[in-house]
Order: C-alpha cells, then sequence, then structure tokens
C-alpha cells in the first residue's frame, strides 16, 4: 500500500533501536524523511541515519534526553531549521524499571515519570505549534497496555502510561479542528534487544499461554500500524487507542 509520506518530515522519539528503530524505517520506507532522536545511543542512530540514507531515503539523528523541555526545544527548531518542519510526531521514548513498588524510590517515580509522560508532554508542546500552523498532521504516542490493565512491577510505568493516553485523548479534542490527529498504540509484551533474556527464557511458556495469538511480540509488529496511522489513510482517526498486543487485553 502507497501511504503517500513523501515530502512529510516524521520525528521518531527513541528511535535508535527496536520498536522505534522499526518505526522509523517503516516510515522511511513510506518516503517521509526522519528525524531520529536518541538520547544516549548515538552510534546505534547512526546506523539507523546510514540504513534509511542507503536506501535512498533521507535521515538525520537528533541528540535530546525528552524528559528536559529545554532539551526538546532545542531538537525541534533544529529539525524544523535542517529539514523545514515537521508534519508527523512519533512519541515512543520510553523508561521501563519493572520492579516491587515498595521497593521501589522516588528517583526512579520521577525518572520513570520524566520521560514516559512528561517526554511525551514536552515533544507534543514544542511540536504542536508547528502542526496547527500547517492546518493537518499527526501525532502517535507508543504506549503499553499496562495503562489499561495494570501490570505487577510497573506501578509508575504504568502510571505515566495511563497519563499518556489522557493526553491523547485530551489533545485530539484541542487539535482536532486544526485537522491533526492524536492517537496512541498500546502494546503487549515486546521481545527487544534489552529485555531480560534469562527472565523470558525461563518464562516464555507460561508468558505466550496468555497471549491467543501464541507469541511475544516483535518490534516489527507495531512499526506497519504506526505508518498507517501517520497516513492521510487514517485522516478520519483520532483521540483512539489502538491496541497491537497479540489478543492479550481486550478492553474496550
Amino acid at each position: 500500500m502507497n501511504l503517500e509520506l513523501e515530502g512529510k518530515v516524521a520525528l521518531v522519539t527513541g528511535a535508535a533501536r527496536d520498536v522505534g528503530r522499526e518505526i522509523a524505517l517503516a516510515l522511511a520506507a513510506e518516503g517521509a524523511t526522519i528525524a531520529v532522536n536518541y538520547n544516549s545511543s548515538a552510534d546505534e542512530a547512526n546506523a539507523v541515519v546510514d540504513q534509511i540514507n542507503a536506501d535512498t531515503g533521507v535521515a538525520r539523528a537528533y541528540q535530546a534526553d525528552v524528559g528536559d523541555r529545554g532539551s526538546v526545544q532545542n531538537m525541534v527548531d533544529g529539525i524544523v531549521k535542517d529539514l523545514g518542519g515537521i508534519d508527523i510526531l512519533v512519541n515512543n521514548a520510553g523508561l521501563v524499571l519493572p520492579k516491587r513498588f515498595l521497593e521501589s524510590t522516588p528517583e526512579e517515580w520521577k525518572r520513570q515519570i520524566d520521560v514516559g509522560l512528561f517526554g511525551v508532554i514536552h515533544c507534543c508542546h514544542a511540536v504542536g505549534p508547528h502542526l496547527i500552523e500547517k492546518k493537518g498532521g499527526r501525532i502517535i504516542n507508543i504506549t503499553g497496555d499496562s495503562a489499561r490493565v495494570g501490570e505487577k512491577f510497573l506501578s509508575v510505568t504504568a502510571s505515566s502510561r495511563g497519563g499518556v493516553l489522557s493526553l491523547t485523548k485530551s489533545l485530539a479534542r484541542e487539535f482536532g479542528q486544526a485537522g491533526v490527529t492524536v492517537n496512541a498504540i498500546a502494546f503487549g509484551l515486546i521481545e527487544t534487544s534489552h529485555s531480560d533474556k534469562e527472565w523470558l527464557a525461563k518464562n516464555r511458556e507460561k508468558i505466550e499461554r496468555q497471549y491467543p495469538l501464541g507469541r511475544i511480540g516483535k518490534p516489527d509488529d507495531i512499526a506497519p500500524m504506526v505508518a498507517f496511522m501517520a497516513s492521510s489513510r487514517a485522516r478520519w482517526i483520532t483521540g483512539q487507542i489502538l491496541s497491537i498486543n497479540g489478543g492479550y487485553s481486550m478492553v474496550g
């Protein structure tokens, strides 16, 4: 399917690896110019840029800690100057620190919320004016289904993700008259480069029994839906929480 993203500029946060990397590659394959955001994974981010450019796409890497408002604004200003604007914002960056709630610390709470919730707020606030000025654009927030169903050892992560879902619906109402859609994609367990391999090996069979489709997700299970939601074909979809989770949670 030709999603007609040629001429569009997409900022993908946390795009150096895993889900963010696959999203960046999928959008580039549809013709979008990609701003690859990273915080500390410079080598991996540059590898994504090199791959896109080698495939006749256009991409540049931009360092920013999304938990820092000033860092985000500087990044967005740089992207607009270098690439001519922003049409698509994919808020993928996040931080998960699995731990029993009563064993977690205020410092860990703050960092997870700074990245997982305030990171999305910062990016939406910095990019939003550019989308509204264009009278159109896409914001796609990537989060986890723990926001809706709860998960042991992810209390603070789930709390920040719940805030993202509320923000998604509220901004969809605010930005809709300007032709800007705002949606969220919530996923189940995804096996990534930073997954606990030992824990997965020990528990895989038990975990996979919880999924009607019988397997844990992969980063490239998410990217095709993001590409569709970024396109004009999704122009009448906004304020929605779309689950990609192998059937793990079936909530309305």
